[in-house]
């Protein structure tokens, strides 16, 4: 957990320059490289694990000087998180930071910063609606207030006019507002949710994705198909819209979305390239602007495509995918217009990931992680070696040398389905024991998969990290990518009966307990399980279905009672008009086999989870101890989902390694 975590990489609109974050050990700060010598240095100091997240990284359009965002809650929107526990609920506020080496700077409450082109002006977010103000934080004017919420900025290419999305709960528009006349201009307005506006080079039209409306919300159910998504583009002008692409009834027709802000992109080509799921995996396809023929298919293969993003020139867009290698990411790079093969720029035993361009096309920035190395940045010249541009900031005390290789498994669950996943071995200091303790790591999501390596998420880097200290105590420790994860196609993401629908993923749980039980260095006795989240669900739903084959688990804030989770995430989800869904869904919680739980289990939440409420804990206990079930709990007050600050991962991963040792047994060694 000593090593820093880098993420956010932005490159400047000119030149050879780049930004990013790291987090080293809960001190969040921007950094910054340019070329020739690509060496990394920090531009701001902010020195405390507080628990403060920065985000929405832009350059200026001189390349001078950077903006973020620093404080409130980047993933839900809701009020501003206070994990320190302080006596003044903390800002969410727009910051500067400059290349000369002067101090960071305050700028104005707010978040999701938006240079103009031209450099003059700066759109930003404030409690859902559009500020303006000069970069340097002068002149703060309200610009945009309307119904609902606002999101999305894009200014057009001359910066005459500024594109988002207007959310109004059961539909969206696309709207442009042109600051020189305070005009607005809905383009194409429907029923539907209309978003991830992209400009012409031009500034004369905009390209955007329709989904269609649906009044009756459901989450964590299987969606394989639907009315099909399609994508338009109206004249700025005018307001009016056509369409250049529909999905094919079926596979495919349902919109998923590469881990990326823009999911459309206008070419040099004049072609939109888009992801679709047509073949049953996330390529990428791409259309003439003029509508008509058929899609393009740009990447085929089996596996999916994640972080894209597209060229200065708009010639040639790069992502990260794991066609080839499916439980890691490599970069590759395809032109914009196809007719061509998809070029691989990295491959090996290491991940590779958000790949970038630096604007005058001499650099590839990617981010890269491997078996013992976390989260960098790196740089690779054209036709030149890559190189790390922070390695300094790797803690001498880092055991990298004492961190195992996970090995790829595969493992047969109850029902026949083939499942993939890591296993880590005891290093050789273990070698003498006859049979292990042996733990099983369900990940979160569930639309996650875990690789052969540290993640590129920040939440999953953090667990690969413990699943390492495991090994390395002497525990075999298998993680399990179960169905209804990413990586593997819309097939197995979407699967039947998943989560709130009938929870098949737990044939995976049983056949990844049935796979260490029958191993001979495995001491079946002694079986745990452990995960967040959904994996805590799945935790959870182990111990109350088979407490005969987990000796013990580790539940990070899980679900217990989907009806209630499912409101979260689907607001318009109603269990009383719902009857049978809301009936099936609880018979898929573990609250509903309660009765059968047997094994101790630690309970670790923070109150102010956003994503799982923490009356899900609330209830657990409550049965648990109806049940008179051994449980521990680790509650931690004002801390969210994704804990903000280190000292509650280190908190929360010590009482887990205490509380397997004391289960487990641990190792004999």
């Amino acid at each position: 957990m000593s090593a820093p975590f880098a993420s956010s990489l932005k490159t400047a609109t000119k030149g050879a320059k780049v930004a990013w974050l790291l987090n080293e050990r809960g001190a969040r700060n921007v950094w910054i490289a340019t070329a020739p010598d690509w060496k990394g240095r920090k531009v701001t100091n902010f020195n405390q694990d507080d628990g403060q997240e920065i985000a929405d990284l832009v350059w200026a359009a001189d390349g001078n000087h950077v903006l973020f965002a620093r404080g409130g809650d980047f993933e839900m929107g809701r009020d501003n998180p206070n994990p320190s526990s302080n006596p003044e609920k903390p800002e969410q506020d727009i910051w500067t930071a400059g290349l000369d080496g002067s101090p960071a700077k305050k700028l104005t409450e707010g978040h999701s910063p938006a240079i103009s082109p031209k450099g003059d002006m700066v759109a930003f977010l404030r409690a859902g609606q559009i500020f303006m103000m000069r970069p340097a934080g002068e002149n703060i004017k309200s610009a945009v207030a309307l119904k609902g919420s606002l999101s999305g900025l894009v200014w057009s290419p001359d910066g005459n006019a500024l594109a988002f999305v207007s959310g109004r709960a059961d539909h969206s528009f696309i709207v442009v507002y042109t600051p020189a006349d305070k005009n607005l201009r809905y383009l194409d307005p429907s029923v539907d949710r209309d978003s991830f506006p992209v400009w012409s080079s031009d500034s004369s039209k905009i390209a955007f994705i329709r989904i269609p409306a649906r009044r009756r919300e459901f989450a964590f159910g299987p969606q394989r198909e639907g009315e099909p998504w399609s994508i338009r583009i109206a004249d700025v002008k005018s307001g009016i819209g056509r369409e250049v692409f529909r999905a094919k009834a079926g596979q495919g027709s349902v919109f998923h979305p590469v881990e990326a802000q823009q999911q459309v992109f206008w070419s040099a080509q004049d072609r939109l390239v888009f992801p679709w799921e047509a073949t049953g995996w996330c390529h990428l396809y791409s259309v003439p602007v003029s509508g008509g023929g058929t899609p393009t298919e740009l990447t085929p293969g089996d596996g999916e495509v994640e972080l894209v993003t597209i060229s200065g020139d708009r010639e040639t867009l790069y992502y990260s995918t794991n066609i080839g290698d499916i439980d890691r990411r490599h970069i590759w790079s395809i032109n914009g217009a196809g007719g061509q093969s998809p070029q691989e720029l990295t491959s090996g035993e290491n991940i590779q990931w958000e790949p970038v361009p630096a604007a005058d096309g001499s650099t590839l920035i990617f981010l890269a992680s491997s078996y013992n190395e976390k989260a960098h940045a790196m740089a690779q010249p054209r036709n030149g070696q890559a190189k790390a541009l922070a390695p300094e900031a790797i803690p001498a005390e880092f055991p990298a040398t004492q961190l195992v290789k996970p090995q790829p498994v595969m493992i047969t669950a109850a029902d026949g389905l083939e499942i993939h996943g890591q296993l880590f071995l005891p290093p050789q200091s273990h070698a003498t024991e006859a049979r292990h303790p042996a733990l099983i790591f369900f990940h979160g999501g569930s639309r996650r998969q875990m690789l052969l390596g540290f993640h590129y998420m920040y939440y999953y880097s953090n667990a690969y990290a413990l699943n390492q200290y495991f090994a390395n105590q002497g525990y075999i420790v298998l993680s399990v990518n179960y169905r209804s994860g990413i990586g593997y196609g819309l097939d197995f993401r979407e699967a039947l009966n998943y989560g709130a629908t009938g929870a098949s993923e737990f044939n995976d749980v049983l056949g990844a307990g049935l796979y260490l039980k029958a191993r001979s260095d495995v001491d079946p006795k002694r079986i745990g399980i452990w995960g967040g989240s959904y994996g805590g669900y799945l935790t959870a739903l182990a111990l109350a279905r088979a407490s005969d084959l987990f000796a013990a688990g580790v539940d990070f804030h899980g679900v217990h009672d989907w009806n209630e989770v499912i409101q979260n995430f689907a607001p318009a989800y109603d269990p009383k008009s719902q009857v049978d869904a809301a009936r099936l869904a609880f018979e898929s919680s573990p609250l509903a086999s309660v009765k059968n739980w047997k094994s101790p289990v630690l309970l670790i939440h923070g109150d102010d989870d956003r994503n799982v409420p923490f009356s899900q804990t609330v209830e657990l206990v409550e049965a648990l101890r109806n049940q008179h079930v051994e449980f521990e709990e680790l509650i931690i007050p004002n801390e969210i989902h994704d804990f903000l600050i280190t000292r509650h991962w280190l908190e929360a991963y010590k009482a887990t390694a205490d509380f397997f040792q004391r289960k487990l047994g641990g190792s004999s060694r």
